[in-house]
């Protein structure tokens, strides 16, 4: 072909010299690489609407492994709500126990108290009356250890 002469349009595109950048690609090549592309486009855009996170499974397989991923989900959701009941029961038992030992060591509490102060009311009354006995009593000097502190009923 000559300069200026214009192309034959029955030459195929893969035949010319060099014609921009399909030059040197046969035609078969050529329309194969489109055909590739045609699909590789139509993939990109089919693919997330047609197809799972499982790209090469058959359809029936990704539905029953789905399920399957629901049936865990279902089953995991319903343990963790068993095994939540379960918790919220021992905490409230535990609650209640604590509650109930509080209340009977307070109690415990409050009657030692009041038996330490009868204690010491005794413990008062049997110094009085050892101090009103001791001037009439006869002491024999083996069995006092010293008369120096004699008991006097205390402070408390």
């Amino acid at each position: 072909m000559m300069p200026g002469q214009i192309p034959d349009p029955l030459v195929t595109a893969g035949s010319l010299p060099s014609v921009g950048p399909l030059a040197g690609f046969p035609a078969t090549t050529l329309t194969e690489q489109l055909k590739l592309a045609e699909l590789y486009r139509l993939g990109t855009v089919l693919s997330p609407l047609m197809l799972n996170r499982h790209a090469k499974r058959p359809f029936d397989d990704i539905k029953s492994e789905d399920d399957d991923d629901d049936e865990r989900k279902k089953r995991r959701r319903e343990k963790n709500k068993v095994a939540a009941a379960r918790c919220r029961n021992r905490k409230k038992e535990r609650t209640d126990f604590l509650q109930k030992e509080s209340e009977r060591l307070e109690m415990l509490n409050s009657d030692l108290k009041s038996q330490i102060e009868e204690l010491k009311s005794e413990r008062q009354q049997l110094i009085v009356m050892l101090n009103l006995h001791r001037p009439t009593c006869i002491v024999r000097t083996d069995s006092v250890k010293s008369d120096e502190h004699p008991l006097e009923p205390s402070e408390d």
